[in-house]
């Protein structure tokens, strides 16, 4: 029996209330809030032949960039394929059976087929979305919110989501007024929005308004409740904020009570999420390089970074790994580390050649750098830093392997290096390096 989504799609479903239950699953998972495991239960409960929770099943695994969960994604996909589904969902799982299988040029290919024929497809657009900023795509990313947007009005159910989107993709390419008026009406729609907060904290950091940045996160913190592992990397913009303003105590507080708080409900849910270590190790790379004693907080990301060698799977997460078991001294776990990217980056596919091409380099630099050769670190990394978007990450993100490379060049010696980082920086970034807090220094000494 066929009945519609929230917004106008056919559903191969049983009744009403297993549509009514997918939509709330579709909402819990654009606005990142902790019960959408629940809503995928539940929709999976009402009706167990409807093939769109067992996408979103498939899909909540991959999601968590982690080898461990491939099977449970196959075996989602697979169950999926086997069900009674209309051109739209075969289509979807198509998708997911591409995506499973480490096909991102085909995953993204069949969500754009989608897109093109259903513009108001939602869970196609996000994962779409999704992928295509983990793959280093921002101007896809950009252009497929721009064309996807022009078919949405206001009022439709989904289109403050449409709109954060559009605000995250806009900043992510410099458009920083649609990043803000875009970000900030979904906010007014939804004030618990996190990925509309999100898209205006990156687009006020990147404008260096960092008074303005601490004011909007810290304003909009009573609504962070219910929400997922997002909320994590939105305290870490503030933190990276209080870091810009030198206030190196509330950076320490909100690491250890916000966004790597290990005694949360969240963290330990899953405790090695990608995003969460990336945040953590990224923060303690920086405040290393002001000098900052951080104490023991190196050790528990050593620990997970340890416990996941052979998992290439997030490869902006790699550098982060190595940056915490060099920092803790663990050489030898770091050599595995190398070799399993090294290996993972023999293939011929395009998470291969992301590996080969940015990883692989960037790892080994980091892990020279520690060994105590610099020329070395400098030697392996300066043909990497074009191929390094590919990793994924935001430009906010990608700052730490820029700070390093930095850092590398300066205990070279190295200044035509130092020079060559800085000017990539001001030309990548709006705020000069002289007003930066990890590049001012570098950029006062070269001056001179």
């Amino acid at each position: 029996m066929s009945h519609r989504n929230a917004q106008g799609l056919a559903m191969s479903t049983a009744s009403a209330e297993a549509a009514q239950a997918f939509d709330a699953l579709t909402e819990a998972f654009l606005k990142y809030r902790l019960d959408a495991p629940l809503k995928l239960k539940s929709a999976l409960t009402l009706d167990p032949e409807a093939p769109m929770p067992h996408v979103m099943k498939g899909s909540f695994a991959l999601l968590a960039y982690k080898a461990a969960a491939l099977p449970a994604a196959l075996a989602a996909a697979q169950h999926a394929a086997s069900l009674a589904c209309n051109p739209r969902e075969a289509m979807h799982v198509a998708a997911l059976q591409a995506w499973a299988s480490q096909d991102m040029e085909q995953a993204l290919a069949v969500w754009e087929a989608i897109l093109a024929e259903y513009p108001h497809d939602l869970i196609a657009f996000r994962l779409h979305h999704f992928s295509a900023f983990w793959m280093g795509r921002a101007p896809a990313m950009r252009d497929m919110a721009e064309r996807s947007f022009r078919q949405w009005q206001p009022g439709m159910a989904g289109y403050g989501s449409m709109l954060a989107c559009r605000a995250f993709a806009a900043e992510e390419c410099g458009d920083y007024a649609t990043a803000e008026y875009s970000g900030r009406a979904a906010v007014g729609l939804d004030p618990a929005d996190l990925w509309a907060i999100h898209a205006v904290a990156h687009t006020l950091e990147m404008q260096g308004r960092r008074q303005e940045g601490v004011e909007w996160v810290e304003g909009l913190r009573p609504y962070f409740a219910g929400t997922n592992n997002i909320r994590h990397h939105v305290l870490w913009h503030q933190a990276m904020y209080h870091l810009e303003l030198g206030d190196h105590a509330s950076v320490l507080r909100l690491y250890d009570e916000g966004f790597r708080d290990l005694a949360s409900e969240v963290t330990q849910m899953q405790p090695d999420l990608y995003i969460d270590c990336q945040n953590a190790a990224s923060m303690l790379y920086r405040l290393g390089r002001q000098g900052v004693d951080v104490g023991e907080r190196w050790v528990e990301l050593a620990d997970k970074a340890e416990a996941r060698i052979g998992d290439t799977l997030s490869a902006f997460t790699l550098p982060h790994w190595m940056m915490a078991l060099t920092a803790t001294g663990r050489f030898a776990a770091a050599q595995r580390l190398l070799e399993s990217v090294a290996a993972a980056a023999a293939g011929n596919n395009t998470q291969a050649c992301i590996l080969r091409e940015a990883a692989l380099p960037v790892c080994t630099a980091i892990l020279r750098h520690a060994e105590g050769a610099p020329q070395e670190a400098v030697a392996l990394m300066r043909p990497a830093l074009g191929a390094m978007p590919l990793l994924g990450g935001s430009h906010a993100q990608q700052d730490v392997l820029e700070q390093f490379f930095l850092t590398a060049a300066r205990d070279a010696d190295d200044t035509s290096a130092q020079r060559l980082l800085l000017e990539r920086v001001a030309g990548r970034h709006p705020v000069p390096p002289e007003r930066r807090v990890g590049y001012a220094a570098a950029a006062r000494a070269i001056r001179h």
